[in-house]
């Protein structure tokens, strides 16, 4: 019996859990189905990617949501039935004009937003039909239900990985703030006994990387029970 993977021993205590203080807010679309507010503070989160705007809507409580480029405290948002297609305000993507820029894109009408949330993100709306159409940033393209909530524009925070660390202390509290192990050792850098990929032999793996989905768990590493393995042709 080998030894217990390093992630195995994080895992068995907070390693891997992000601190609540660290999140200043949800960032999600309300539930009612029209609010209308004012932008009142534009706030850091460290767990974000992105800055987040606090709504004072007319009745309720406050609400955050991600902050789009441009902005500004005092500015005036809508959500829900009514809400025009305009920068700032979310709507319906079946009311929402082919070749406008979106995010914070709900999967299923009321799930507040899953889609398009890092900073400097957007998706496009492609073609309206039976459902909506979107282009997501990684170039596919999602069909999606016509009740389905977006805020127009693009996320704020653009630009974000142009700024260089300079130095790896930088980049060890930028992650620790998402509770991301820094500096990372890949598996074959490791020793035989310490991981299933290390070896004392150059830097390959020297056996299949797929594994299955009922390994052991000193042995479930790598492609978990992967559908397929190889290059895309």
């Amino acid at each position: 019996m080998g030894k217990r993977l390093i992630v195995q021993h994080r895992g068995r205590g907070n390693r891997y859990q992000v601190p609540s203080h660290r999140w200043k807010g949800t960032a999600r679309h309300p539930r009612h189905q029209s609010v209308k507010g004012e932008v009142v503070d534009l706030i850091h989160d460290p767990g974000h990617t992105a800055p987040l705007a606090k709504v004072r809507p007319g009745e309720g409580p406050h609400y955050t949501m991600l902050a789009h480029e441009g902005q500004q405290v005092g500015q005036k948002v809508a959500v829900g039935h009514g809400a025009q297609p305009l920068v700032g305000n979310t709507t319906y993507l079946g009311a929402v004009p082919e070749g406008t820029q979106v995010y914070n894109v709900e999967a299923k009408p009321g799930d507040g937003g899953k889609f398009v949330r890092s900073g400097g993100t957007y998706a496009t709306v492609v073609s309206h039909g039976a459902k909506t159409t979107v282009r997501l940033p990684s170039g596919s393209f999602k069909t999606l239900d016509k009740h389905c909530r977006a805020t127009v524009g693009r996320v704020a925070g653009g630009g974000r990985g142009e700024k260089p660390y300079m130095k790896a202390g930088t980049k060890a509290k930028a992650l620790r703030s998402r509770s991301t192990v820094f500096p990372r050792t890949s598996g074959v850098r490791m020793n035989p006994c310490n991981h299933p990929h290390g070896s004392g032999r150059r830097r390959h793996v020297g056996k299949s990387t797929t594994v299955s989905r009922n390994a052991p768990p000193g042995r479930k590493v790598g492609d978990i029970a992967a559908r397929r393995t190889g290059r895309r042709r």
